[in-house]
């Protein structure tokens, strides 16, 4: 397919429910526009709604530092194959600190090298989770004693709120930028 499924809403056009939604997310911490989800999600203004809000929380509002929650967002982006989200949150991760390498691993399907304490702990969760629905003991332990039971669940969110995103993502099939190339390869 050549062209996202959704066209791009026409403001004018907006229902007021619509209008509602779309002018929360635009005056929020995202910095305007309605990119990547959101114009196929404003087709379901309620649904819409409450995932904006959802996602402003697990971007803005985790306790996971911002690289740490770029990984996971990358991760997920990666399972579900969404090149958008993955092309557009490489870039923020890198901005927060990450390592363009970890992200070429992460983009190729392999366990990174040379990562940080906290970069292998939020690796090895979002990994376990992403790959069975669940984290051992071995991936939890580690991940509660260094963020606690809040950011333990903080990267629940940030995995399963990207998860979603990324599905969107493909179903709407939202392109790239133009003269951007697909970042990941099929696995």
């Amino acid at each position: 397919m050549s062209a996202q499924r959704f066209p791009q809403l026409n403001p004018a056009d907006y229902t007021p429910a619509q209008k509602t939604v779309a002018d929360a997310i635009q005056s929020g911490p995202r910095g305007g526009g309605l990119r990547g989800p959101f114009n196929a999600l404003l087709r379901s203004p309620d649904l819409c709604d409450l995932v904006q809000r959802v996602g402003a929380y697990v971007r803005f509002g985790s306790s996971i530092p911002a690289a740490l929650n770029e990984l996971a967002i990358c991760m997920a982006g990666r399972k579900w194959t969404a090149q958008y989200e993955f092309y557009a949150h490489r870039k923020l991760g890198i901005d927060a600190g990450l390592n363009p390498a970890i992200l070429d691993d992460v983009a190729a399907g392999r366990t990174p090298a040379n990562m940080s304490a906290d970069e292998t702990i939020v690796y090895n969760f979002a990994n376990a989770l992403l790959s069975t629905g669940s984290v051992p003991d071995a991936q939890y332990q580690p991940a509660l004693d260094r963020f606690g039971e809040r950011g333990v669940m903080d990267l629940v969110g940030a995995v399963g709120y990207y998860s979603l995103v990324s599905m969107v993502l493909n179903v709407a099939d939202v392109q790239l930028p133009a003269g951007e190339a697909k970042p990941l390869a099929p696995l």
